[in-house]
């Protein structure tokens, strides 16, 4: 599986909301983009990740 362009090792059958959580990303403040498609967090628990996905996390950061 591909992670933001690095190639990382997870079983398949893992859930997305795992994936975030094991990279200690909250759920609320990430945008998840799947084999170039956007994920709704409402299906991140549902959403089960197979090998060759390709995933980009994006984080939203609050500055001024």
């Amino acid at each position: 599986m591909t992670v933001n362009g690095e190639n990382k090792e997870f079983s398949t059958g893992t859930s997305l909301s795992e994936l975030l959580k094991s990279f200690d990303f909250d759920e609320r403040y990430v945008a998840v983009e799947l084999n170039r498609k956007i994920v709704p967090r409402v299906q991140f628990s549902e959403k089960l990740l197979v090998e060759n996905d390709t995933l980009e996390i994006v984080t939203f950061v609050g500055g001024g």
